[in-house]
This record gives C-alpha cells, sequence and structure tokens, in this order.
C-alpha cells in the first residue's frame, strides 16, 4: 500500500436553494481508486470541472468520501481523530493564495504552520528563511501579503507548506499565477525536495510542459481517471487528450502537427525541445500531396512564408496602428504603496505610454513588476503619485474629469473574475454596469444579453448564481458584464489563469474576436509568452516597475536574453526553431509560434524535394 491509497472514492456535492433546501445531488467523484507510492511524483491532470480540486481535498481530510476510502500514511480520513496527523503529513497548497494566507507580515504567514505544528523557535526561523528562499521571496519576508502581487502571494503560500517538511505537498495549480521563470523556480523546488527529501509531491496544474518530469500520470475526466501511465504514455495520446479539453507539451504538439502534415516523425517519447530535435533529425520526408494532408489548414497555410502570418490575423505587425488616435497615455508615471512607511515600495517608476484605437497590447512582467498596478491606473482606481494619466487627451485625475464616465470607457476584468462578481444571477451581474450608466431595466437587459452572447453565456445560464459557475463561466460573466458597457478599452488581468487548456484558448478566441469584430482596444496582461505572441499586436515588458522593452512581438521576443534575465522567456517553439537551426537542420532559425515554425519547416522540405 502506498503512502495515500482510494478505493472506489465517491464524493456528491448537494445543490441547494436559496432557502436552504435540498435541490439536487452532483457526483464530482464516480468510483476513483489510485495508489500513491511514497517518495514519488505524481500529476493529475484534467479539464475544469473533471474532479481534480474534490480529489486534492480527500487528500488531506478537508472533504469525507460520500463513499469509499482513502488512506494516507496508513490513516482513514473519514475518522474525525486522525485528521490532525493527516494534515501534518499531507501540506495542501491551493489554487488562490489568498484562501490560506492568515498573518499580516510574510515571515509570520510561513511560521503560521510549522509553529502549530510545535518546531521549536531555534529551529522555526531557519525553516521560514529557507523556504522563502527556495520560492524567492526572502526579499519580502517583513513586507505585508497584502500588498504583494498575485504570483507573489503563491510563492508565499507554496513556502508556508514546505516549512512545514510534510512528507506529502498536494497542490493545486500552484503556478497559475507565476511568471515563467517564478513557475520554473517552484517546479524546480518541489523536484528537488521530492529527490533530495523524499517528499511525495502531488500536481494538479494545466501546464502540460510541468508535468514532463513526473514519475507517473493521472488523467481525469468527469470525476473518473480516464487515463492513466507514465508521461512518455500519456502524451502520445494527442486526439483524446484533445477530446477532453487537454493538450499536450510544445514539443510534442510541433511533432504531431508535422506528421498530420506528411513528415515522418517517431511521437512517442517526444516531450521536450531536445527530444524534437533528435525526433526531426531522423525524419524523411514523405509525399505532401493533398490527398495526403490530414490537417489542410496546418499544410496549405504551411506552404506559405512565415512572414504573411499576421496579415492571416496571427501575431506581429503593429506599425500600421502607429496613426490611430492615441486613447490612453502614461506620462511620467510613478507610484509608490505604504509612501513613508517601513513599507514603503516604488511600483511604478516613470512610465511613458501610449496605447491607440484598436491596438490588442500584450503586458508582460515578471511577478511583482507592476503591471495589475499600471492597469488599475488606467481607469482610475489607483492615482499616480506623481505623473498623468491621460484618456483622449484629458487628465483623468483633473478637477472636472468624470470618473463615471471614465469607467464606462475603459472596463477592467480583475484577475479573480469572483471578485466583481455578486449580484444573485448572471443577468442582474451584467445588467449592474449598463443600469449604473442611466440605462434604463429594458435597455440594460438587451446591452447585458449582447454582451452574454458574445461570450458563449446562453439563456439557459441566466437565472444561475455567478459564484456556482465553473471557473471558465465566471471569467466570460465578468467579461461580460464589462462589456455590457460597450467600452472603448477593455484592460484584462490574467483572464485564463487556472483555466483548462480549451477554456484557456476559447476565452482567448472570443477575446480576439471582439476585438476583431468591433475594433475594441485590448490590454492583455497575461504570463503566457504564447498568448502573446499568437495575439498581441504590441508587447510592453516591464520589470520593476519600468517599461523596459516595447515593440511587436517578433521584435520584443528576438531578445531572449534580455527577457530571461527579466525572469522571463520566449515562446517555447522559438527555443526548438534556435536549436534545429544551430544542428544545420533548420535555415529558419526565428518563430514565435507553432503556426510559424510549422511554416517554416514545412517550407524548408519542399524547397529542398
Amino acid at each position: 500500500m502506498g503512502i495515500i491509497t482510494t478505493d472506489q472514492l465517491v464524493h456528491e456535492y448537494i445543490r441547494r436553494d436559496e432557502n436552504g433546501d435540498e435541490i439536487g445531488r452532483e457526483q464530482a467523484l464516480r468510483g476513483v481508486s489510485i495508489d500513491i507510492p511514497a517518495g514519488s511524483f505524481i500529476a493529475v491532470l484534467g479539464a475544469n470541472g473533471s474532479g481534480k480540486s474534490t480529489f486534492a481535498k480527500h487528500l488531506n481530510a478537508l472533504l469525507n468520501p460520500t463513499s469509499g476510502t482513502v488512506i494516507v500514511n496508513g490513516l482513514d480520513t473519514r475518522k474525525e481523530e486522525n485528521q490532525w496527523d493527516i494534515r501534518k503529513s499531507a501540506g495542501m497548497v491551493f489554487q488562490n493564495p489568498d484562501n490560506q494566507i492568515v498573518a499580516t507580515v510574510v515571515e509570520e504567514d510561513v511560521a503560521f504552520g510549522p509553529e502549530n505544528l510545535g518546531v521549536k523557535q531555534e529551529e522555526l526561523q531557519g525553516r521560514v528563511d529557507e523556504a522563502l528562499k527556495k520560492v524567492g521571496m526572502f526579499e519580502y519576508r517583513y513586507h505585508s501579503p497584502n500588498r504583494l502581487s498575485g504570483g507573489q502571494k503563491q510563492r508565499v503560500a507554496v513556502a508556508g507548506i514546505m516549512a512545514m517538511r510534510p512528507s506529502c505537498i498536494i497542490m493545486d495549480e500552484p503556478t497559475a499565477m507565476l511568471d515563467p521563470n517564478g513557475r520554473k523556480e517552484v517546479i524546480d523546488t518541489v523536484h528537488q525536495l521530492n529527490k533530495e527529501e523524499g517528499i511525495t509531491v502531488i500536481l494538479i496544474t494545466h501546464y502540460m510542459d510541468e508535468v514532463v518530469g513526473a514519475d507517473y500520470i493521472y488523467v481525469m475526466d468527469h470525476g473518473e481517471v480516464a487515463m492513466e501511465g507514465t508521461p512518455r504514455e500519456i502524451f502520445t495520446h494527442v486526439k483524446e487528450l484533445s477530446d477532453i479539453r487537454l493538450s499536450v507539451p510544445c514539443a510534442t504538439e510541433l511533432c504531431h502537427r508535422l506528421r498530420e502534415a506528411g513528415i515522418s516523425m517517431e511521437l512517442s517519447g517526444v516531450l521536450t525541445s531536445k527530444d524534437f530535435v533528435n525526433a526531426y533529425r531522423n525524419t524523411h520526408f514523405t509525399d505532401l500531396s493533398k490527398e495526403s494532408i490530414k490537417n489542410p489548414n496546418s499544410a496549405e497555410n504551411a506552404l506559405k512564408s512565415p512572414n504573411t502570418v499576421r496579415e492571416e490575423g496571427a501575431s506581429g505587425d503593429g506599425e500600421h496602428l502607429d496613426n490611430n488616435e492615441v486613447l490612453l497615455e502614461l506620462q511620467n508615471v510613478c507610484y509608490t504603496y505604504s509612501e513613508g512607511t517601513t513599507y514603503e515600495k516604488k511600483a511604478l517608476k516613470n512610465m511613458n505610454l501610449k496605447i491607440h484605437e484598436g491596438e490588442f497590447v500584450g503586458l508582460i512582467g515578471h511577478t511583482g513588476s507592476g503591471k495589475s498596478t499600471l492597469i488599475q491606473h488606467l481607469n482610475g482606481l489607483v492615482k499616480p503619485t506623481s505623473g498623468k494619466v491621460m484618456f483622449k487627451g484629458e487628465d483623468i485625475h483633473g478637477e472636472k474629469y468624470s470618473k463615471k464616465a471614465l469607467r464606462s470607457n475603459v472596463g477592467l476584468v480583475f484577475q479573480y473574475p469572483e471578485y466583481q462578481l455578486f449580484e444573485a444571477t448572471v443577468l442582474k451581474d451584467v445588467c449592474f454596469g449598463p443600469k449604473n450608466l442611466g440605462l434604463s431595466q429594458e435597455e440594460a437587459e438587451k446591452k447585458a444579453k449582447e454582451a452574454l452572447a458574445l461570450v458563449h453565456i446562453d439563456e439557459t445560464m441566466y437565472n444561475s448564481n455567478p459564484l456556482e459557475l465553473s471557473g471558465g463561466q465566471k471569467r466570460r460573466v465578468a467579461i461580460a458584464g464589462v462589456l455590457a458597457m460597450s467600452p472603448k478599452v477593455l484592460v484584462l488581468d490574467e483572464p485564463t489563469a487556472g483555466l483548462d487548456p480549451v477554456g484557456h484558448d476559447e476565452i482567448l478566441q472570443e477575446i480576439n474576436h471582439i476585438h476583431e469584430e468591433t475594433g475594441m482596444t485590448v490590454v492583455l496582461v497575461s504570463h503566457s509568452m504564447e498568448d502573446v505572441a499568437e495575439y498581441a499586436d504590441r508587447v510592453v515588458v516591464m520589470s520593476d516597475g519600468e517599461c523596459k522593452l516595447y515593440g511587436t512581438p517578433q521584435q520584443v521576443f528576438r531578445n531572449v536574453s534580455e527577457l530571461e534575465s527579466m525572469g522571463l522567456a520566449a515562446p517555447q517553439v522559438s527555443y526548438i526553431m534556435q536549436m534545429l537551426h544551430a544542428e544545420g537542420l533548420a535555415k529558419e532559425a526565428f518563430a514565435i509560434t507553432l503556426d510559424q515554425a510549422v511554416n517554416a519547416l514545412l517550407s524548408e522540405r519542399r524547397e529542398t524535394r
């Protein structure tokens, strides 16, 4: 028997009406039986609503089985007297760090867990310092968690569990709010704990590249284990994973697309960039006639030059927007948190930025670089310590300027959509903004229904409680609430965090569709270099409160070493292309999207026939 064993685990949620009466039951887990060996690194994958988080909460007795059993370190989770010992041995890192941060100072929060376990004072400080260093948050040890970014809070939450030194760490989307370097640091840290200290790790994630190094993967779908195996076994099933809203690592996807287009490559075992290069070295070119091409979209477009991609709607060329009206402008904007106190922090330093009408702007930067602070300046939620924010040439903090008018023109969707959902039903929530602008009930409902249709929320959900929706549905409703006010600018702070791969793509495609159909200006804050490369006209790169790079995706992502020095990265596919070029396997050394890489490689194959 492993450190954790479940046998026919079933969990039902009871649905109740507003009076508390039961109106139905929903089975979130349906007979899940697994055995996790001590010291292993296990990954759990699944779409939103597949039962992953419910399963995780059973592993440290936060939930009790409706039926079946969960045994942790030989203890039955159903017995109340076992729960303290279970939670000592199985530490849980939640999706949203606000759910587990309790103290007013970072180091006190990290100390909370081990202190409650009775760790002696002389050992306690060493544990706290070590945990904070491992997640890159030591310099923030005296800060208030309330002053940290979402990603920084997540690192503190991870450190708090590490300091407890449990025999098992369960991590539910721990890197959803982290920059690329932060994600790597956390995953590398838990791998180190797993290998050097024998700590069992159970990682729930939607980042496929994070599970390449796992010992074993369980794939969940509709509350059941749909697939299980090693990473090399699981990721050969590209279509089957796609059918249940999942994806595969970047290298695997690129290999799959080339195979579909007629290049004979071995898919099994291609998980990393190095794997791809080795597999590509051994390929031979097969027939590229239309009859042999299984994926017309990738293959027909593949024969065109990569330079034409932008003209067809993919990433890259923003120069044609330079002559458009400047909607938003930051002029020497500085902002300091807790000015004049020991917690003083300069979040923005002499920011100068112009956002033109019709642009799709990607805003990237390391965790704590000032991205969220910057976008809160765009609709006047935060006032600069110095400098000016202009909308259509007017100072938004001028004496007679209407903040109400500004916020109808510049709509902001927060990192956590549940923070801006508060009405009893979806329709009422989306009507709130238009009614606040003075529209009649009839006009507000018309606007709300149009906005809900844009984000694919149908009439059957109008009377649902927005807080009971899935993560993806909440985000759609929050976006609809802003769209219903017909803003000129839509600002989105990490709108895809925590979503499964298909939900992630759907949200971005919907946003891009709205942008293209209406000409609405979009500002997207993201930690995904791939998303920014795919959709943005321009990219703003922030580091330590300053704008370090600015340009089209092609211009920005050529600065790989500079991006990496700021805790960022280029899109994964660009590293693959550089490796192929260095090995003499590709003429083209630069691509920032999968489509561009496929286009370039197939074009080269055709030329050499």
